[in-house]
């Protein structure tokens, strides 16, 4: 029973959490504003953070990756504050990205 947890089973939540990071992604890149795009990084950070928790029950080292992951997490979180506090300074349009200047 401890084998399934720490084989099959982990490789395929892995592989879950990291095909649902894909639509977090495409928020990433169409936006359409910044505020769309700092949540979708956030959400890939959440989703990293967990990734590695299940990375090191593969390995058997659960103890070292917790640290890591919650170290991560904490990293997320700030960067996603310092960006909300940047863009809430910041005037309504400095977000938007103008697609004509883009295909120049």
């Amino acid at each position: 029973m401890v084998d399934f947890f720490n084989g099959t089973f982990s490789h395929f939540v892995g592989v879950a959490l990291f095909l649902m990071m894909l639509p977090a992604l495409w928020r990433v890149w169409i936006g359409p504003t910044a505020i769309d795009r700092i949540l979708g990084v956030n959400v890939i950070g959440t989703k990293t953070a967990v990734l590695l928790v299940i990375i090191g029950s593969i390995f058997k080292q659960v103890e070292m990756f917790v640290d890591f992951a919650l170290a991560y997490a904490l990293l997320n979180f700030i960067g996603s504050i310092a960006a909300s506090r940047f863009l809430h300074k910041m005037p309504a349009s400095a977000g938007k990205l103008n697609r004509e200047e883009e295909t120049k």
